[in-house]
This record gives structure tokens, C-alpha cells and sequence, in this order.
């Protein structure tokens, strides 16, 4: 009980308490009080206030309020009766939820009391039954006394509880009802059946919301009769009738007046499909009948019922299963003949199986076979019973044998078979093409064939899992058929069609075949044959043929770019525009029409180079390397004598020099001292880059300045003759920093003439200047003039050179500039000598005495171009 049906008990039991001595609710009551509600019909509750309830509550007919359970009913579907009355009106339906309530609004905020309410069910009302009928069964050799009838009570769920109840009214007092307890079926029990007396029969439905009735249906007991089938049925043969059976049955009821008429089917053993004779066949109160244009010593299955002559009433059921067997005949085909070659091709002789099967039509069981073989120009015959296996081999067969067969029952022989076994064929094949296809669950196989027409087709198939044989004639005129082996799904067989011409089978057309297919279970192993730099050949072999499941469609090769699909003849292909150096990884997918299956994976990696590019790289850097070699071996040949220069220079040569040649106004050198005399000399050692101790004049003459001389043994380029007499070290020997700096220009000597002295007075005669010819390459010691580094204090003594004190630069002109060596006389009889040293060495007292004597005491000395060559 839930809190709504509490609370409505208490509310019950406290207006009782307050109207213990008034008829009056205490609040008030719901009109009408009614428990069942119809669905999809409208409902109208009227909620009326007593006065008690007014006067208690101060409430009208506008404070009231209707509320199905949680369901609150809007204000638009109430109707306003009077001050203490309002009435509601919805349509029913499964929404709608017990109870129904009404209440009143309180004032001043307090809550709502509750004025009645009432608990309620729905559902629908009955349907009207339709379609009443009726029928009267046999019972024993009678009709029963109950009559069992029924009908269609409605597609709608009434869901609230529903009785029928079967009436039947027999004359003008009698009348029977039964309460059913199902739905659509009902009995009635007239204790004896009232033949030949109408009966009027109706159906009432009736539940808690109304009662309907159907139609009255009036019959006649005898015209509503089912009665039994048929008793003792059997099926006889006859001897000499090989194609019919006789039928008989005793009848099911005897009643006088009352006649039958009966209908029989038929249907071979094994088949699903019935035969029935035609309705005026057996017309007549008859029992028996023949059954004609069967089937020689073949098993049918008879059934037979009956219904009242008139037609009115009801078929009975039909009798059980009844088999006959038609009689035996002669055999009407010929047994079905085959052989199979089962010694190796080329062998002289030949081992030859011999196979037969018993006649399509054998019109009864085949007894025994008779085999006659003619080999060799010899006959024999064998007589082989039934029970033997059907098979026979023949040995040593080197040429034609002849062959036949014939089978025989109780009633005969049956036609014979001939077979010529050959060991070749005739070719072309007569049999052009060969086609396969399923349906229904059987192996189609189809072929064209060029005419004539052979007198038959043997078709012959082998499983190729395990070698099973098996084979089957047909008809010269076939272009199809099927095979009615034992064949196994997912199994692959190669089916031969032979063409039998005059007995001799000729070459044959083979196809492969599935009697249903699968996806493949294994797929293909692949492996790569062949590397290369942007391509790989990959080749594979099939799954087994068991693992197939069926014909392969199509093999798809899967890399890192995609997939290829190739025909189901290729197991090999090539992978091209891959990449150098590349890993990939690749499989091999394998096709039927009822899936695929990949296979294992393969990763390979392509080559760096391809084959041959390293041979030819080497190949092309060895010829490039030679044609260098080549080019600078031509170019050394060619420049040859400046590459000698570079490497070996010309060392200058002083008795060769022009400068001897020069013809000077006065001595180019005083006379040399006699040995063990004292000559006047003084010597002076100046620093060249020591700029402070110079004037400015002596700064501008610094460009002409030799800086490095490196052997007395060399000459001075003045007269040829050297300064010293006494040798000294070599270049090569007394400078190592300069060793490998060496020239080969060649300058061009200046002659010296004679001046007058520089003094305050300008000289009476203009110097002159005069050129030598000569081409020979200056002294080391005179080349290097520009080294900024001077020697260290370790090194050798630098060779003594002519040099004449620096004077003061008169006229202007930049030391730099000059085109001429000017020598200012100091005396006739001594000759100024100064000593250079390289390096940052102090100049000695007696060099910076010279110096401070000035220009006018200067005598001139030799001045070193510095250079080389001007052109003038």
C-alpha cells in the first residue's frame, strides 16, 4: 500500500469521526464513484463541497483542484456547476494514473486539504467476435455429440478480464451455453448430435465495462462433418505392369445416406514434392484406384483422405504413410563403362584399370555382369557377380583392346557397353572449352563441344588433396551437367571432360573446380630474388593447395606506397621507384571470391648504390685523375723553364755582368791599400728603421735602402769586383729566414759618373746617367730590401756594402723618384766604407760620428735599386 492509499484511509476514517451523526461527507464527494475507466474514451468526475466542508474550509467551487496521482489537471478542462460543484472531463489514457483526486486551496498559506478521491483501473471493452464456425468430428463409427466451434475474438487487448461464452439454441427451448476459458475456442455438448436440425451458435464477450454479442450463425450438423480418414490402405504391384501400383481402403463410416468421396497423393521414396490424382478421377463411392506412369521398381509413398459426396463439410485428415514398390523389368540402359591408365606415360606396356557402374535405368537389382575383353586378337569372357567390386585390370597392355559390358536382373539383359582402350589421343580436342559454377549446392559443369556429336561424355574428376577418382556418363547432346559424387566443400578437383566417340575416349579438356569456396587459411611466403638500388624483385610461392579453400582471383603485393594486384599466374614481380638505402617491409595478400588472407611479413632495405655504380665511380675518378695528371705532366713540359726559375734559381754570374763595361769619368774605386797599411777608414752602422737618429732628409732616402746582404763572395754590382777580398758565408749559409726567398728578376745597372762636389754652391756640370744593357738578375743580398725584420744578434755579420752617407734632399725630389745615382766626391785619395748590421742592434759610435759630420762631409757611395726593373 502505498502513501497516497494511507493517506486517503486516514482522510476516510477522520471525516467519519466528523460526521458520526450526519449522512454528509466532511469535506465533500467525486461523481460518479467508478473503479473502471475506459481508454481513449472521455471521462467527466464531477468534485461537489459539502456544507460541513465549505464552512470548515471557506473554500468555493474555484478554490477546487483535480490531480491524477503526480498528474496536476489544467484549469482549462474544468467546468464551473455552482459555488460548491465542479466538474472535470479528460480523455482516458495509459498516462493517466490512480487515484484520482479533487482538493481545495487554503488560505493564508496553509496547506491544501484534500476534499475526496477514488482509486480506479482502465482497459477496453470486448470486440465484437467475428467469423463463428463449427464443426462436428467422428467418433468411432459415429458422430460425437460435441460440436466444437470458434472464432476471432478481436486484435485488441481488452487488459481488463474478459469471459466467452459459447450459446447454441436447438429448436424452440433448447438452449446450451458453455464459458469458455480461452479466447477463441469453444465446445458445446447436445448429448446427441442433432442431425438433420438446424442450430442457431453465438458468442457474448463481456468484462466490467460492457457485454458484446456476435452475429448467430445457423447450421446443420450434417453439413459440418469431418470425418476420419480412411482405414486399411494398401499399395500392391502387379506382375507385368512394371509402371503401376494398386491402391485399396475400406471406408471410414458407415452411416446410411452418408456417401464419401476420396482424393489421393503420391510421391516417389525420398522426393518432398507430392503428386495428386485429379478430383474427377475418383468420383464415386469407390475403394481402390490404379496409379499408372510410374517409375520401373521404384519406391512411392501413398496417401489417401475423404469428404461427403456433396461437398459440404470438411476434408479429413490424411491417412498415414503407405510404401509399394513397382515390379521389375528389363534393364532399359546400359551399364555405364571407364577406364583409367595407371602405368607411367611412355612405358610400352601399359597397366589399365576397368571401372563400370550399374545401368541408369536398371528396372530392378542387377544380379550379375557380364565382361568380355579382346586383347591380342583373343576373346574372354567373365561373368561377375553384383557383390564383386566393379573394377577389373587388365596387364601388359601394349596395343587396341576392346571392351564390353552388360548387366542383368530376374527379368534380363540389359543393352551392352563398348570402350576401345587406346594408348593415344586424337588431336585436336573436339572438347573446346570447359567451364565450372555451384548452385544449390551441387558442382556445375559446362562445355562446348564442335560437331559432330560423340555418343556420350564421361566426366572424370580426381581431388587433389587425395587422389580420390570418381566419374559419370552423360549423353552425346549434353552441354552441362552435374556431378553426383560424393564432393567435399574447400576441396579442389580437376575435372576432365572426355568425349567418347564410336567407344574410343579422345583428348580431354581439365578445369579446376570448387564445390564452395573459402577464404584462403594460409597465405604466401615471400622472398626477395634480386636487389637493387631503387628497385627489388619479390617472388612467392601459393599457399597448398588444401590451405586455399578455393580458386585464387588475384595476389596483391602491399609496400610502404600502397598496394599492386597482380593476376593469379604470377608469383613474381618488381618493386620499382623505391627509394636508395631504404627500409621496407612488404607482404603478399592472396585472393578468392570469398576472402583473402595476408602473408608473413618480409622487410628488406634496397641498395646504397646500385650494381655497377661503384665500379663505374672508380672508374670515372681513375680516367678524370689520369686526365689531370695528364694536363699538368703537358703543362710542366710546356712551362718548363719558368718552373725551373721557381725552383732552381739563376744565380747571377759577375764576369758576365755589363757593369764592368761601364766607362766612368774618374776611378770607380780608389786604389786598394797595400797590405800592412792603415787605411783611413772609417765605418758606419746605421739602423734603417731607426727613424729617430735620421733626419728628414735621410727618412725619404730609407725606400732605396738594401736592408739585407748575405755574402762578401757576391759582387756588388759595381765594376764586378767584390768588397771584400776575404770569402764569406753564403746565402744559403747565413740566413735561414731568407732561404727560400730568392728572385730572378733582372734590373737594369745604373754607371755612376762623376760629380762635382755638393756644397753650398750648385756643381758646374750636371750629373749624367747612363744605362746598362744588361739582363742579369740582381744579388739576393740586393733583392731583399723590404724585410722589416732585422737579424738577430746570433746571426752572421752581414756582407760590407758600399753606402755614402745620407745627405739632405736638395731640389725636392722624393728619394723615391730618383733616376739617378748622384756620388759627391769627399776626397781623391780615401774612400768612406760603412758597415750595415741587420736587426734592432745599436749603431756604434764611430757610424753615429759619421752621421753627425753631416751632408756636406759625405763622399758618395753605391746606392741599391730597390725595385728592380724600370722601364723608362
Amino acid at each position: 500500500m502505498d502513501i497516497s492509499q494511507s493517506a486517503l484511509l486516514l482522510l476516510s476514517w477522520a471525516c467519519m469521526v466528523c460526521a458520526s451523526n450526519n449522512d454528509e461527507y466532511c469535506c465533500g464527494k467525486i461523481y460518479p464513484d467508478s473503479p473502471v475507466l475506459e481508454l481513449d474514451r472521455e471521462f467527466t468526475a464531477t468534485c461537489v463541497l459539502s456544507t460541513r466542508g465549505k464552512q470548515e474550509t471557506h473554500a468555493t467551487a474555484d478554490d477546487i483542484d483535480w490531480m491524477f496521482k503526480n498528474y496536476l489537471v489544467p484549469k482549462e478542462y474544468y467546468t464551473r456547476i455552482n459555488d460548491s460543484a465542479v466538474s472535470m472531463t479528460v480523455n482516458i489514457t495509459r498516462k493517466l494514473e490512480s487515484p484520482l483526486k479533487c482538493y481545495v486551496s487554503m488560505p493564508h498559506g496553509l496547506p491544501s486539504r484534500i476534499v475526496h478521491g477514488m482509486f480506479f483501473t482502465v482497459g477496453h471493452a470486448p470486440e465484437k467476435p467475428e467469423n463463428v464456425s463449427c464443426i462436428v468430428a467422428q467418433s468411432g463409427e459415429d458422430l460425437s455429440p460435441i460440436m466444437k466451434c470458434s472464432w476471432s475474438p478481436g486484435s485488441r487487448d481488452p487488459i481488463l478480464p474478459t469471459n466467452y461464452t459459447l450459446c447454441g439454441y436447438v429448436g424452440l427451448t433448447n438452449q446450451i451455453c458453455n464459458s469458455s476459458s480461452e479466447r477463441h475456442i469453444g465446445l458445446l455438448d447436445f448429448n446427441t448430435m442433432p442431425v438433420y436440425l438446424s442450430v442457431e451458435i453465438w458468442v457474448e464477450a463481456k468484462n466490467q465495462l460492457r457485454t458484446v454479442k456476435s452475429d448467430v450463425l445457423t447450421v446443420y450438423p450434417e453439413e459440418i462433418v469431418k470425418t476420419n480418414p480412411p482405414r486399411d490402405i494398401e499399395v500392391v504391384s502387379e506382375k507385368g505392369f512394371p509402371t503401376s501400383l494398386l491402391v485399396r481402403w475400406n471406408h471410414s463410416i458407415t452411416w446410411p445416406d452418408f456417401e464419401l468421396q476420396y482424393n489421393i497423393r503420391f510421391c516417389a521414396a525420398g522426393a518432398h514434392v507430392w503428386s495428386e490424382v485429379p478430383p474427377n478421377d475418383t468420383v464415386g463411392y469407390i475403394n481402390s484406384f490404379r496409379l499408372q506412369y510410374l517409375k520401373i521398381y521404384a519406391d512411392y509413398i501413398v496417401q489417401v483422405r475423404c469428404i461427403m459426396d456433396t461437398g459440404l463439410g470438411y476434408w479429413s485428415d490424411w491417412s498415414q504413410n503407405v510404401t509399394g514398390k513397382t515390379s521389375e523389368a528389363i534393364p532399359s540402359s546400359r551399364p555405364e563403362l571407364w577406364r583409367v591408365i595407371i602405368s607411367p606415360e611412355g612405358s610400352h606396356e601399359k597397366l589399365v584399370k576397368l571401372m563400370w557402374k550399374e545401368p541408369i535405368r536398371p528396372n530392378g537389382r542387377i544380379l550379375e555382369y557380364n565382361l568380355t575383353i579382346q586383347k591380342d586378337g583373343k576373346l574372354e569372357s567373365f561373368q561377375l557377380s553384383s557383390s564383386h567390386k566393379a573394377e577389373y585390370i587388365l596387364e601388359k597392355v601394349k596395343s587396341r583392346v576392346d571392351v564390353q559390358i552388360t548387366a542383368r536382373n530376374s527379368v534380363g539383359v540389359s543393352p551392352p557397353s563398348h570402350l576401345i582402350v587406346s594408348g593415344s589421343y586424337r588431336e585436336p580436342s573436339p572438347v573446346m572449352t570447359v567451364k565450372w559454377l555451384t548452385q544449390n549446392g551441387s558442382l556445375w559443369v559446362l562445355w562446348e563441344w564442335t560437331l559432330p556429336n560423340p555418343r556420350e561424355f564421361v566426366l572424370e574428376w580426381v581431388s587433389v588433396s587425395d587422389g580420390f577418382m570418381d566419374w559419370q556418363t552423360e549423353p552425346g547432346y549434353a552441354r552441362n551437367a552435374s556431378l553426383k559424387g560424393n564432393l567435399q566443400p574447400f576441396k579442389r578437383y580437376n575435372v576432365s571432360v572426355y568425349p567418347v566417340v564410336r567407344g574410343r575416349p579422345e583428348k580431354p579438356q581439365t578445369v579446376a573446380a570448387y564445390l564452395q569456396q573459402g577464404p584462403p587459411s594460409e597465405g604466401p611466403s615471400v622472398k626477395v630474388t634480386r636487389h637493387g638500388k631503387t628497385e627489388v624483385e619479390l617472388e612467392w610461392e601459393p599457399p597448398p593447395v588444401d590451405s586455399l579453400n578455393g580458386c585464387i582471383t588475384k595476389y596483391t603485393v602491399f609496400y610502404k606506397t600502397g598496394g599492386i594486384d597482380l593476376p593469379p599466374s604470377v608469383t613474381s614481380h618488381t618493386l620499382k621507384q623505391l627509394s636508395s638505402d631504404s627500409e621496407y617491409v612488404v607482404h603478399v595478400m592472396v585472393s578468392t571470391v570469398a576472402g583473402s588472407i595476408n602473408g608473413s611479413d618480409l622487410t628488406f632495405k634496397t641498395l646504397k648504390y646500385a650494381s655497377g655504380e661503384i665500379e663505374g665511380i672508380v672508374v670515372i675518378v681513375c680516367i678524370a685523375f689520369l686526365f689531370v695528371t695528364v694536363l699538368m705532366v703537358l703543362c710542366c713540359i710546356k712551362k718548363k723553364e719558368m718552373i725551373k726559375k721557381h725552383i732552381w734559381p739563376q744565380v747571377p754570374d759577375p764576369s758576365n755582368s755589363t757593369i764592368a763595361n761601364w766607362s766612368p769619368e774618374f776611378p770607380s774605386r780608389p786604389d786598394t791599400p797595400k797590405e800592412g797599411s792603415l787605411t783611413d777608414v772609417s765605418v758606419v752602422e746605421v739602423d734603417v728603421f731607426e727613424k729617430k737618429s735620421l733626419g728628414e732628409e735621410d727618412k725619404t732616402s730609407l725606400p732605396l735602402k738594401k736592408d739585407k746582404y748575405l755574402s762578401e763572395e757576391h759582387s756588388s754590382g759595381i765594376g764586378g769586383s767584390s768588397c771584400m777580398s776575404s770569402p764569406r758565408q753564403s746565402v744559403s749559409d747565413s740566413d735561414e729566414g731568407d732561404s727560400g726567398q730568392t728572385t730572378a728578376s733582372t734590373v737594369q745597372y745604373s754607371s755612376v759618373v762623376a760629380s762635382g762636389y755638393k756644397g753650398q754652391t750648385p756643381a758646374p756640370l750636371p750629373p749624367t746617367f747612363a744605362r746598362s744593357e744588361s739582363t742579369q738578375p740582381l744579388l739576393e743580398s740586393e733583392d731583399h730590401h723590404d724585410d722589416p725584420h732585422g737579424c738577430d744578434a746570433q746571426r752572421y755579420p752581414r756582407n760590407p756594402y758600399f753606402r755614402r752617407p745620407r745627405t739632405v734632399n736638395e731640389g725636392g725630389v722624393p728619394p723615391l723618384m730618383l733616376h739617378q745615382i748622384e756620388i759627391a766626391e769627399q776626397s781623391s785619395s780615401s774612400l768612406g766604407f760603412s758597415a750595415v748590421e741587420e736587426g734592432p742592434q745599436q749603431a756604434t759610435p764611430s757610424t753615429e760620428a759619421g752621421l753627425s759630420e753631416g751632408p756636406a762631409g759625405s763622399a758618395p757611395s753605391y746606392m741599391p735599386q730597390q725595385s728592380g726593373y724600370r722601364p723608362q
